[in-house]
């Protein structure tokens, strides 16, 4: 997954900016980020405030790594059924 480029105050920030009636043209200008990525943004994180977002991202990587841990379990799991059945 790519790193952000943006901290969780930053994007908040960037999204307060946005609801305070910001034009999106100046704020994509102003931060350098695609009109796509600020309305994915306020998608997914819209009216949550800094805490909260960095919660949100601490809870998405624990997540992803939770997932690989188990897809790596399961190859295992299944090497070693097939390991046992090709023995018997």
């Amino acid at each position: 997954m790519k790193k952000s480029n943006f901290n969780p105050e930053q994007v908040s920030r960037i999204l307060k900016e946005f609801d305070q009636g910001k034009d999106i043209h100046t704020i994509v200008r102003e931060y350098g980020v695609s009109k796509a990525t600020f309305y994915k943004w306020r998608q997914r994180y819209g009216g949550m405030e800094a805490s909260e977002l960095k919660r949100v991202k601490q809870l998405e990587e624990e997540n992803s790594k939770l997932k690989r841990m188990y897809a790596d379990l399961a190859l295992e799991l299944d090497m070693a059924k097939y390991i046992i059945e090709k023995k018997l």
